[in-house]
């Protein structure tokens, strides 16, 4: 079966948190296992981590993270599966994980439950070389864990279980490292973020001591089941947009924040306030990307879909990776729609990031097909 991979994930959702102490060694790169039924239990290449932790992050994410509790038999319901993968999880710890396969220096600010799910969380970051330094855990919460179902290539259900809160949504604006903030090459924030408080006063907060700095990006991860309405999700996204260069959605998540769907419109509704890169994810129909008057549209990477939900955390660690090596715009939406359908063709989301090595040889082979 070949199909169109969508580079997006939407379609189907007491310590503060200045540096912990330092580790000793540098946090090293691990295999993933393989689970899309190609080659499972062969370990993925990655690129060397890079050393040490002395230096401000090139990528710096803050929001989402949990487990991520995956079926490893693709159509069949929850009901009846027998046999799960357990993996990170979360867009924003996702995205740190994917650049930190390009061998970014990447961290992510976040909060865990205190129980052994948090501590795997950890243990994952510093397995993928993502600094961990500034996931801080909230004692009375546990850590989230989300389920999925697999119907390819373009069906995967969701179920979030946050309760009574997500730690993550507990990020509070006074125990932000607003140092590393600004210091960071890329600052990527999310919609979810805005969700609740304290988590929205702490992503505003981040944004504004942030200034525009560097490259400022905002998915646009809008889901549903994390607000009463899109009138209050566009209301505070709103709030965020002047304070971002970047901008990230699909077209459902375009009309959240700006009431525009049409691609072109979008984009040009998020310049206007502000926005320098907008980036507007069309699923079968590609991406469009506008910069500076310049607007590129590059279609999807063919690949057969396993599962879809990571393929757009994916486009975004590429996104990072693509901005901080300053490539032209058709360059880097190509590797980012390449990485995206990777990680489609596979069933977990960080373990599935690609290395560099393999999103180029997957664009080789789009342009030989």
């Amino acid at each position: 079966m070949s199909v169109v991979a969508v580079t997006d994930d939407r379609s189907r959702q007491h310590r503060n948190l200045l540096p912990r102490e330092r580790e000793t060694d540098p946090p090293q790169a691990r295999g993933s296992e393989r689970e899309d039924g190609h080659g499972a239990g062969h370990a993925l290449p990655m690129d060397p981590p890079v050393s040490g932790t002395a230096s401000a992050p090139e990528v710096l994410t803050m929001g989402r993270m949990g487990v991520d509790v995956y079926p490893l038999q693709v159509g069949v319901s929850l009901r009846e599966v027998e046999t799960f993968g357990k993996y990170l999880g979360g867009s924003p710890a996702n995205v740190a994980v994917a650049a930190a396969r390009y061998s970014r220096r990447s961290a992510i600010i976040s909060r865990t439950g205190t129980d052994p799910f948090g501590e795997f969380l950890h243990d994952a970051l510093r397995g993928f070389g993502v600094d961990d330094c500034y996931v801080s855990a909230v004692p009375a919460l546990p850590t989230p864990v989300t389920f999925c179902e697999i119907f390819p290539p373009d069906d995967f259900p969701l179920y979030f279980y946050r309760f009574p809160k997500a730690p993550d949504l507990q990020i509070r604006a006074g125990e932000l490292d607003l140092d590393a903030i600004r210091d960071a090459d890329i600052f990527w924030v999310t919609v979810t973020g805005l969700c609740q408080e304290p988590s929205r006063e702490a992503t505003l907060h981040a944004l504004r001591a942030r200034g525009r700095r560097g490259t400022t990006i905002l998915d646009l991860d809008y889901r549903p089941m994390f607000w009463s309405s899109r009138d209050e999700a566009r209301h505070w996204v709103q709030e965020a947009l002047p304070h971002v260069t970047v901008a990230v959605g699909n077209l459902d998540e375009c009309e959240t924040a700006v009431g525009v769907r049409e691609p072109h419109k979008a984009a040009r509704a998020l310049h206007d306030v502000g926005v320098e890169l907008a980036v507007v994810k069309q699923g079968p129909a590609g991406v469009l990307a506008s910069e500076r008057g310049a607007t590129v549209e590059v279609p999807p990477v063919p690949v057969e879909v396993m599962n879809g939900l990571g393929a757009g955390d994916a486009f975004g660690g590429a996104l990072c990776h693509a901005l901080l090596a300053g490539w032209e715009l058709e360059r880097s939406m190509r590797f980012c729609n390449a990485a995206g359908a990777i990680v489609a063709s596979r069933i977990a989301c960080a373990d599935a990031m690609p290395t560099a090595d393999e999103v180029e040889a997957k664009i080789e082979e789009a342009v030989r097909a």
